[in-house]
This record gives structure tokens, sequence and C-alpha cells, in this order.
């Protein structure tokens, strides 16, 4: 039996090593839903509050942080990359920074 789709993105959000990124595409298909980001985005706004996992770590496609810049979960994902290290170039995460999952 198959996990349901959000254990499926839980398991893969937790995989992202420290110092790198994701994009939602990105977990959706490593996640077996290619095709399915919205779904990501979805069950990342539903994580529970204190939860351990590394949601700072999803970014979108254009490498950027999808929440309104200047919110203050903009602000609280941005604090937790720079923290472990992630460099920002303006609003963007350079491409060096992305998880390559098949390495």
């Amino acid at each position: 039996m198959q996990p349901e789709p959000a254990e499926r993105i839980w398991q893969v959000m937790a995989m992202i090593p420290k110092g790198r990124v994701a994009s939602y595409g990105q977990i959706a298909a490593l996640a077996g839903m290619p095709r399915h980001a919205r779904l990501v985005g979805r069950t990342l706004r539903e994580l529970p509050r204190g939860s351990r996992l590394p949601w700072h770590r999803v970014v979108n496609a254009s490498l950027k942080i999808s929440q309104r810049p200047g919110s203050g979960g903009h602000l609280e994902q941005r604090r937790r990359l720079i923290a472990e290290g992630v460099e920002f170039v303006g609003e963007r995460i350079p491409k060096a920074y992305r998880w390559d999952a098949g390495a």
C-alpha cells in the first residue's frame, strides 16, 4: 500500500539537505506526483505549527521564496536559509544551492 500524497511529500521534504533548496515541482516529481506543485504548496500550508520538517528549504521554480516579501513568513524563511549558509542575490537563491536529488 502506497502512502498518502501528504506523507510522500513530507518524506521528500525530510530528505532535503541542510543548506540546499528544492522547488515545489521538484518535490512533487520526487514524490511520484509530477505536475502537482500546487499540492505541495497546499500541504506545506497545512503543516502543524512547530513541525520539524524543513519547510523553509522549499522555494518556487525561480528559486525565490514564494511568500510575500516583507511578510513574517518570508522573513522567517529567509532567516532560516541564511542560518544554513544559503546565500541570496537580491530575492533569488543561486542555482548552486538547488538540491540535486540524484547526486
